[in-house]
């Protein structure tokens, strides 16, 4: 090879990599950058992933998900992804992974039209409003707050959340698949739903638009006479 082909293939080979260094995203050391291994499954600024499996992390009261990231780290939630991830993080920077999740608000995407029955829709609306006092089943509304958003800054929000998803933490509730803090209030309301309620909640509450600018309550609803009291471990 003479002199001039080296010289030439010398100048494509530099200006390659420097073309490469141009095009590389720029490092910033921020908290949206550190928890991309978040967001490529959980959606870009955690909005959710396209599956329904990877539930949307945006805007969900910091507390829950600092919970729930401890709940995986320490095995009462079962996912070997989730695990490996965050099994050598500690509580500081579980909360700040949380707190920047939180701290995001993205819109929601308008519900998917449900297949399910009007009868079915309808057992699932009252489950979720006004619960089963004679079952001992608490309506959905009075932990989750009265829009069912969430209330902060421990209690997370239903709505926004397919099926899918819905069904399959309520059943990995059932069958001890999931757990929480003792006392596991989610734990005990699930154990108390028959398998249609199961599907009739989750139907109802994936079916229902988010309100307008929505954000997790400050405090639940006001106790009634109605009121079935929970005490739950997590949300105290």
């Amino acid at each position: 090879m003479n002199s001039v082909i080296r010289f030439a293939l010398s100048l494509w080979f530099f200006w390659g990599l420097h073309s490469l260094a141009l095009a590389a995203p720029k490092f910033e050391d921020t908290m949206a950058q550190r928890t991309l291994a978040c967001t490529a499954c959980h959606g870009e600024q955690g909005k959710a992933g396209p599956d329904g499996y990877y539930p949307r992390l945006a805007g969900k009261p910091a507390g829950y998900l600092h919970h729930q990231l401890q709940n995986f780290r320490e095995g009462r939630r079962h996912y070997p992804l989730m695990q490996g991830l965050i099994d050598t993080l500690d509580d500081a920077y579980l909360q700040a992974i949380a707190t920047h999740f939180s701290s995001l608000s993205v819109p929601y995407p308008a519900p998917k039209p449900s297949t399910a029955s009007a009868a079915l829709l309808e057992q699932g609306r009252l489950l979720a409003t006004q619960g089963r006092a004679e079952s001992g089943i608490p309506a959905c509304t009075q932990c989750h707050g009265k829009e069912l958003m969430g209330v902060n800054p421990d209690t997370p929000g239903l709505l926004g959340l397919p099926a899918d998803y819905l069904n399959a933490q309520l059943g990995g509730w059932r069958t001890g698949q999931r757990h929480a803090v003792s006392p596991d209030c989610m734990a005990k309301i699930a154990k108390l739903l028959g398998e249609s309620d199961v599907n009739a909640v989750a139907q109802w509450l994936s079916s229902q638009a988010v309100p307008a600018n929505a954000h997790p309550a400050d405090k639940k609803p006001a106790a009634t006479s109605a009121t079935i009291e929970m005490q739950c471990g997590s949300a105290p």
